[in-house]
């Protein structure tokens, strides 16, 4: 399942939830130096997806605060995954 995420690096403490136009925001607090925000974006949507870190993978806008996040789950997970993400864009 893809995921539209907007970073927001230099953050006090890693949230996920809210909306920034129609993608789920993603708060970490490492700075956009060398990737260090895009690593530790992928690890909170792993996080609060349930799943391992390995099973999220950035598909597009590594060097940009809007991306895209394929995050891997059996079939049979995907309507749980979905429903997730729901609840994190409702900001719950």
């Amino acid at each position: 399942m893809r995921v539209a995420i907007r970073v927001k690096p230099g953050a006090s403490r890693t949230r996920v939830g809210g909306l920034h136009g129609d993608r789920l925001v993603v708060a970490v607090g490492a700075r956009a130096v060398e990737g260090a925000a895009t690593e530790a974006a992928l690890a909170a949507v792993a996080d609060a997806c349930g799943v391992r870190r390995r099973a999220v993978s950035l598909v597009t806008g590594a060097t940009s605060r809007d991306k895209v996040v394929e995050v891997d789950v059996p079939a049979a997970d995907e309507p749980a995954l979905a429903a997730r993400v729901e609840e994190l864009r409702a900001g719950t």
